[in-house]
């Protein structure tokens, strides 16, 4: 039952993101980068049973993603502002995306020895 609902919940947000995305682009992309995913997540978690500490540790998860996304993002943007075919865009930002990730991990297991 959690299951079904969890797909309807994520299609219903998507549809409406794209919506708002395709009549007022600045605006779904605002939408877009609400918190409902997260939102949604923590809450089906709690419901589910799952214990604070994995909430809080998905939380923590959540965070140390946000700047590798936000680099994703801003390559993905340039990439289609020059004219970059979309899935290369796409792919350039997701390669980006893991790059960064790995450099902000090294990063955090240098600080945290």
């Amino acid at each position: 039952m959690y299951l079904l609902l969890k797909i309807a919940s994520s299609a219903v947000i998507i549809g409406v993101v794209t919506e708002v995305a395709r009549r007022f682009p600045v605006y779904g992309g605002i939408v877009a980068a609400l918190p409902l995913i997260s939102i949604l997540s923590i809450i089906w978690l709690t419901l589910q049973g799952t214990p604070n500490h994995n909430v809080s540790q998905f939380a923590w998860g959540v965070l140390v993603g946000l700047p590798a996304t936000a680099v994703m993002l801003l390559v993905i943007y340039f990439g289609l502002k020059y004219s970059i075919h979309l899935v290369i865009a796409i792919l350039l930002g997701i390669i980006a995306w893991g790059l960064f990730l790995l450099l902000q991990n090294l990063i955090m297991k240098a600080f945290a020895s």
